[in-house]
């Protein structure tokens, strides 16, 4: 009865432990890690959408400075 006992016991306890390791795999799948982000993900892609927008407005800037935006001489002629 004993040994029943501690068979029924190391079987629920690898049950519990497989059930655990698969529920912090998952965790760390794609579809995991954004339901844990939850409101995270709206938020990076605002913050990526300002990214964005403030290197184009440098791009901008910079094909001005340098002059990369003004038709050449030469090719009007």
């Amino acid at each position: 009865m004993r040994r029943l006992f501690y068979v029924a016991l190391g079987a629920s306890a690898g049950v519990l432990l497989v059930r655990r390791i698969t529920a912090a795999a998952n965790r760390w799948t794609p579809e995991g890690i954004a339901a844990q982000a939850g409101g995270a993900g709206d938020r990076i892609g605002v913050w990526w959408a300002e990214v964005q927008h403030f290197a184009a407005e440098r791009e901008a800037e910079l094909r001005e400075a340098l002059g990369l935006d003004q038709p050449d001489d030469a090719s009007e002629r």
